[in-house]
């Protein structure tokens, strides 16, 4: 039966799918990172480490993730979202897995750095797809709704892994994870086409909606003067500073309430859940709000508006989640914190993917590799202070620092090149994809 008229100009919903497998794998890779930071404790005094050690371990992954995320955001842009992705979860599912195989600080820390290598440009490479698939306008809410996902995943995994522990060994539970990952795999190779015309289930108004926006679209070739653009240099040194923050609440959490609020185990398992809940809240809810924002007083406001409402809130409630003599009130602080800072990021993912043109995924992979380098130096900030000085103040403070860092950095930011200037490197592309003459 032929295609009615009115349906054939409904646009499908295709995109959704890709947005859908985004979430989920977002879940995944978020279930098994932040895994390990609940069996901490007991993976501690059962191989011995310190709490400088634990530090290390905790860094190894966050320092290979930075060091690989730029190859990985290449990789993507070379050989397609489709395969790069197959590739990532199956490499960070195995050292998932292997993760319970450690018997010591050595071992830990080369699987660790193995696991972190391997899930390096899992973000850029969501970039690249959500490149092709999704209308610009839409991209801060996708990558809102990816983050949050993720950050829901993580605080759901935050209890599950407290419960697993009282039924099996730490060891055991890392095995459970890495499965999850193989799974999901399958599904997402039966599902995802790299460009949209290859769907079968797509139609032709869904083609035009996700295609018009890029007839007059902005590419830049890959030259290193794309990554001296003050737009991408602050925004790589903004996301090194939100990140450092972002990375206490994934991994040394869990410890802080047990050791410095006086949480039992299981306790800390849920507590630890509240911050990375807010995250997620804070992640959909600032992607959300730039769009609209954005459509409303234009990108360059839109896009930073969440950072000036979030970052100097996060800084505020990091201190008074430290000052505060309450254990919970020192974690609801704690998690507020952590979801005003979390404003910020999907614009900042929207904003660089708009930068990057087609190649978002290099330019992407750019800033997380530099906010996964603040990622792994919270961890050995934390881990060192608490052994030279048996303090949680100096990482707090440090943090409560680096978010109001990050607010002033927002104001460099410029979503769009000004009308009729061109940022370096770029070339318009006119109707149909070519360049123009004159370039």
């Amino acid at each position: 039966m032929a295609e009615s008229p009115q349906a054939a100009s409904t646009p499908t919903r295709v995109r959704h799918v890709v947005v859908g497998l985004a979430l989920s794998v977002m879940a995944v890779a978020y279930l098994d990172r932040v895994c390990i930071a609940v069996a901490a404790p007991r993976l501690r005094n059962d191989i011995h480490l310190t709490d400088t050690e634990l530090g290390y371990v905790f860094s190894a992954f966050t320092l290979a993730y930075a060091l690989f995320e730029i190859p990985g955001g290449w990789l993507a842009d070379r050989f397609g979202a489709r395969l790069m992705l197959a590739r990532i979860v199956l490499w960070w599912s195995a050292m998932t897995a292997l993760t319970g195989a450690a018997t010591g600080f050595w071992s830990l820390v080369s699987v660790r750095f193995l696991f972190g290598m391997g899930e390096a440009g899992l973000l850029p490479t969501l970039a690249r797809a959500f490149r092709q698939w999704l209308p610009p306008l839409e991209a801060g809410r996708a990558f809102g709704l990816t983050v949050m996902a993720g950050a829901v995943a993580g605080a759901l995994s935050q209890p599950l892994v407290a419960t697993m522990l009282e039924v099996m060994s730490w060891r055991w539970s890392f095995v459970v994870f890495g499965l999850v990952g193989v799974a999901w795999v399958a599904v997402w190779l039966r599902l995802f086409y790299e460009h949209p015309h290859d769907n079968p289930r797509i139609n032709a108004a869904e083609l035009a909606l996700i295609g018009s926006a890029r007839e007059h679209s902005v590419q830049h070739k890959l030259t290193l003067a794309i990554f001296a653009d003050r737009r991408v240099l602050a925004l790589c040194l903004m996301y090194f500073l939100v990140i450092y923050g972002w990375y206490f609440f994934l991994t040394w959490l869990p410890t802080y309430l047990i050791q410095e609020r006086g949480f039992q185990l299981w306790e800390a398992g849920y507590l630890a859940a509240l911050p990375l809940l807010a995250i997620a809240v804070g992640v959909a809810a600032g992607g959300w709000v730039s769009d609209i924002a954005s459509r409303r007083w234009g990108e360059s406001f839109g896009r930073r508006l969440p950072a000036f409402v979030g970052l100097p809130l996060a800084a505020v409630c990091t201190v008074a989640g430290l000052w505060a003599q309450n254990p919970w009130l020192s974690t609801v602080s704690l998690s507020a914190a952590g979801g005003c800072a979390a404003l910020c990021v999907a614009p900042a993912w929207a904003v660089c993917a708009g930068i990057g043109g087609r190649h978002a995924g290099s330019v992407t992979g750019a800033m997380n590799m530099c906010g996964n380098f603040g990622g792994a130096l919270n961890s050995v900030v934390v881990g060192w202070s608490r052994d030279a000085f048996g303090s949680w103040a100096p990482p707090l403070l440090s943090m409560a620092a680096a978010y109001f860092a990050a607010t002033i950095l927002w104001v460099i930011v410029y979503p769009l090149q000004p009308s009729g200037a061109r940022a370096p490197g770029e070339h318009v592309v006119a109707r149909g994809g070519r360049p123009n003459a004159d370039d």
